[in-house]
């Protein structure tokens, strides 16, 4: 295993976090809404409240409070029902709690302490997020990391080890007592996101796994869900897989195989008008859906809608005050204007391309990708071919791949090329 994950511990992904402020079940969908886009993920915890207010919790206590994730899928997913479009205006005043689905065990508490391969095993059994106390603190700080999110070198909690190397020493029996009791409910949440971050800041350590190809590494995951361009675009809410939150829409091709055309996914859907894409999920094929809606008679348009949508200037009728409907396109998805997708001769056009890499693409490179698109996940398509999709690669696959053992890495493949080159998107 790669001593960067025996040496280092979970308080060294944290330095620089933001302190985690709850998000109660009891709040509004249309506060759920802002919150997810003012969030630096695609998700946001969920709790119920304290049964007493300043009470102190134990970690079992608070387990018990947490809910679930909710993300902007799962706003959409429940936005589009019918009861939710026939009155828009209630169903964002509803509580969260109608649409989160319940899930304790995508968050779990531990002590900074905790060593880093732990909590990636932790990951890779299906948590998501980590609650880290923000009162504790440990010795060894890594200062290799701490330069990441501050700018500058940390000062060491123990003044007597500032000339010591960045091996860690932690004391593992002496909680904090710096931040005194007012520090004892603050909490920041630690993310995959973070981990792959951090990851990337550590290629040299994790030689040679991080430019092998993901075909190699066996970190493509084929078992991944599709639904048929032509069939509606809710029915990718009823196969939606719990990790990643992704369903590929796919052109069937003569010899049986898919060609990707799009997805529905919760990344994708992030900050997006909810109340337009609502619209267009409950009524609009896949294929239209993940592509955009021009202006077509043959497509009727959706009622006007509020919430976080964009009125045009032409939104008025010869200044009588009326106001158009709106038309659903990729816009409201929060697409890409200048995207397109590559289809040959596909009836589907839209403006933006899924998040796509080659079999042979590095692991290094698909994890620079899902950084710099924020996506929690990268499709996999054949080498020479148009678009024809063989699997997924998410975090789960990328955790996996990297805590192998160094010995049975492959070698690496020098002709893979290097980042710029595999980028598909």
């Amino acid at each position: 295993m790669a001593s960067v994950f025996l040496y280092h511990v979970v308080g060294d992904l944290t330095v620089g976090k933001p302190e985690m402020v709850e998000f109660y079940e009891t709040e509004t969908v249309e506060s759920a809404i802002r919150a997810i886009g003012e969030s630096t993920e695609c998700g946001i915890p969920v709790w119920k409240r304290k049964s007493h207010v300043g009470m102190i919790e134990t970690s079992e206590m608070r387990q018990q409070r947490f809910v679930g994730i909710l993300n902007s899928l799962d706003i959409v997913s429940f936005l589009a029902s019918t009861e939710c479009l026939e009155d828009q205006d209630k169903a964002i005043k509803t509580s969260v709690s109608h649409a989160v689905v319940p899930n304790a065990s995508l968050l779990k508490q531990v002590d900074p302490a905790t060593r880093l391969i732990d909590a990636l095993e932790m990951m890779k059994q299906g948590v998501r997020r980590l609650l880290v106390p923000k009162s504790m603190v440990w010795k060894g700080m890594s200062k290799r990391f701490s330069f990441l999110y501050n700018g500058k070198w940390l000062k060491n909690a123990d003044a007597s080890n500032s000339s010591s190397n960045n091996n860690l020493t932690i004391n593992t029996n002496r909680p904090s007592s710096s931040s005194g009791t007012s520090n004892h409910n603050k909490f920041c949440c630690l993310s995959r996101e973070d981990v792959i971050r951090f990851i990337i800041g550590c290629l040299g350590a994790l030689a040679p796994v991080p430019l092998s190809s993901i075909s190699s590494l066996g970190a493509i995951n084929p078992n991944y869900t599709s639904v048929e361009a032509s069939l509606p675009a809710i029915e990718a809410m009823r196969k939606l897989p719990e990790d990643p939150n992704e369903v590929a829409v796919v052109e069937l091709i003569p010899d049986g195989q898919c060609k990707i055309i799009g997805e529905i996914s919760a990344s994708r859907l992030w900050k997006c008008d909810y109340l337009a894409v609502a619209w267009a999920l409950a009524n609009l094929s896949a294929g239209q859906f993940v592509t955009g809606v021009e202006d077509n008679a043959a497509v009727r348009s959706p009622p006007d809608l509020a919430v976080n949508s964009a009125v045009d200037d032409e939104s008025t009728d010869n200044g009588t005050g009326s106001t158009r409907l709106t038309k659903f396109s990729s816009r409201s998805i929060g697409f890409n204007p200048g995207g397109s997708i590559r289809m040959g001769r596909s009836m589907y056009r839209g403006r933006s391309a899924p998040l796509t890499c080659k079999i042979t693409s590095s692991l290094a490179a698909v994890m620079a990708q899902m950084l710099s698109h924020r996506a929690t996940h990268v499709w996999v398509i054949e080498d020479d071919s148009d678009d024809i999709l063989v699997g997924v690669v998410g975090y789960a696959d990328i955790l996996a791949a990297v805590t192998k053992q160094s010995a049975s890495a492959p070698p690496v493949n020098r002709s893979e090329g290097g980042f710029a080159t595999e980028f598909q998107n």
